[in-house]
């Protein structure tokens, strides 16, 4: 790949936020309609995924997973909460730590949404192949962010705010 003039530094086709940016938009809009019959929203569905891996865990732990702030994070939770797919318990040791547990409603859920991920992927047409090999070099592009954000000052490193 050839290093683009200085004077094209800041054309939009030549940077890679903006395609992430796209990307990230137009999977979101295209889970809605797979979500939406299950009552759910995609954060929701984000933080039912981490919930389905590690039940209990702690709030800052699924914010930590889903890069949600706190702001962000506690009306979602609320919301699975009132869906009766959660239950909030603070912590008998701190009851500064609040723990999250899917209820028996929410682990039900998981085999309604195990087809999510595949009607996804048969509507965009994206072969499989490609696909993991875009996983593995996302994967890669976030840990090095990861890193990179993790030098910033602590008042400069905001969670997405979705």
């Amino acid at each position: 790949m050839t290093e683009p003039a200085p004077a094209d530094l800041l054309r939009l086709d030549q940077q890679i936020c903006f395609p992430l940016y796209a990307a990230s938009r137009l999977v979101t809009r295209l889970y809605q309609p797979l979500l939406e019959p299950l009552g759910l929203t995609y954060p929701q569905y984000i933080v039912l995924m981490i919930l389905w891996e590690e039940s209990p865990c702690s709030v800052s732990r699924i914010g930590e997973r889903a890069l949600l702030a706190s702001n962000t994070l506690t009306p979602l939770l609320k919301r699975l909460e009132q869906q009766g797919l959660i239950a909030r318990r603070r912590s008998a040791h701190d009851e500064r730590v609040v723990t999250i547990a899917l209820t028996e409603a929410g682990q039900a859920l998981r085999g309604e949404c195990a087809c999510v991920p595949l009607q996804l992927f048969a509507q965009i047409g994206y072969p499989v192949e490609d696909a993991l090999l875009l996983k593995g070099q996302l994967d890669a592009l976030l840990a090095r962010l990861s890193t990179a954000a993790a030098t910033l000052p602590l008042a400069e490193k905001p969670l997405m705010q979705e």
